[in-house]
């Protein structure tokens, strides 16, 4: 009895410390992965982000879709994998990703190609719904990281960080959200345990997909870092009217609640209520056509098979993971002066890095 229960104790210490991922944001572990993606881009882009890292490439994938690619970094003694997301290039359909920020829904059918149809989900709730284009960076990505996955799951590997900065940190999200279902439906081992790292990111999708993101990552496995000063985190612009509410609320009950009074102030409530609907709904008419439609028309240019989705009346764009906020001092401003044509100043690498080693010494 006494060896079966040595047995047994050696067993449980061996497969609780072989897990060297744990919840919560670590600093060094971000820094790390800085690091990584600060490899993906050029010398000039990168600053003075330190090159040294534990972490060694053994994967760089060929790009796809709108100019995505990504790379698999590895940490042996830590069994860890890193699926590093690069971010948005110089090259004109990178950009148009971007751009095409009408929204759709968080689960359906994406035909990329005459022979590519990405059968994808994102979120659970019906309402959910996401950034068209970088669905379409996450479909083009999904299939060789997916694979990868159960590649290196069959070599031992059990723990893996999703990180990615700027468009890498949207796609980030995406792929975060779209390995869980595929957990969820066993179509990936359910003893992996994944992080993510979203650095930079702009915002991924409506309020229900942010919902839906949280609560999956729950408990402390998926963050978004943010500089205070950074714009594109900013983005893409929120437009929210009525209709993107949840089904129970004041905005339904105005006909009603305005029916007891009398007529003129009927007439007046409805004239003022009317105008400012009215007016959110025209702005996100007009997003949808310049921002769906008409850039749509652009990426067929690189992607001739690409089916139009169908698009959402919605444009209602919030934040999604755990916030950590790097908030500039005095010090950071003598490197990086809040004024200049640099438009990109305070969202490259180096900015973050000074800042998190500033922070968390």
């Amino acid at each position: 009895m006494k060896t079966l229960a040595t047995i047994f104790i050696l067993f449980f210490c061996i497969n609780t410390y072989s897990q060297t991922l744990q919840p919560g944001f670590n600093a060094g572990e971000y820094l790390a992965m800085l690091r990584i993606s600060a490899y993906q881009v050029d010398a000039k882009f990168r600053g003075a982000t330190p090159k040294e890292t534990d972490y060694t490439r053994v994967y760089r994938s060929p790009e796809v879709g709108l100019h995505n690619k990504w790379d698999l970094w590895l940490n042996k003694e830590k069994n860890i994998m890193v699926v590093s997301i690069r971010g948005t290039t110089s090259d004109q359909d990178s950009w148009l990703e971007n751009f095409y920020s009408a929204m759709i829904p968080a689960t359906g059918t994406m035909k990329l190609s005459d022979s590519n149809t990405f059968n994808y989900k994102f979120a659970a709730s019906p309402d959910a719904m996401i950034h068209a284009g970088w669905a379409i960076g996450a479909g083009s990505l999904a299939p060789g990281i997916v694979a990868h996955i159960k590649e290196y799951y069959d070599k031992g590997i059990r723990q893996v960080i999703i990180e990615g900065h700027s468009q890498g940190g949207a796609l980030s999200f995406l792929i975060t959200s779209y390995i869980h279902y595929l957990v969820a439906d066993g179509k990936l081992p359910n003893d992996i345990v994944f992080k993510t790292y979203c650095s930079a990111a702009p915002k991924p999708g409506n309020l229900y997909y942010a919902y839906d993101f949280d609560y999956i990552t729950r408990g402390g496995w998926a963050f978004t870092v943010v500089n205070a000063l950074d714009w594109v985190p900013e983005t893409p612009v929120s437009i929210q009217t009525t209709t993107d509410f949840n089904k129970i609320n004041p905005f339904t009950a105005v006909p009603k609640m305005t029916k007891s009074q009398k007529w003129y102030v009927r007439l007046a409530l409805k004239h003022i209520y009317n105008r400012l609907d009215k007016t959110t709904r025209k702005a996100q008419k007009k997003q949808q056509k310049y921002l769906g439609k008409l850039t749509y028309k652009q990426i067929r240019k690189y992607m001739p098979g690409l089916e139009k989705s169908k698009f959402s009346n919605s444009n209602n764009y919030v934040k999604a993971g755990i916030p950590v906020v790097l908030q500039p001092a005095d010090d950071y401003y003598k490197l990086f002066p809040d004024s200049g044509n640099n438009i990109f100043r305070h969202h490259l690498f180096e900015p973050y890095y000074y800042l998190v080693m500033q922070i968390y010494k």
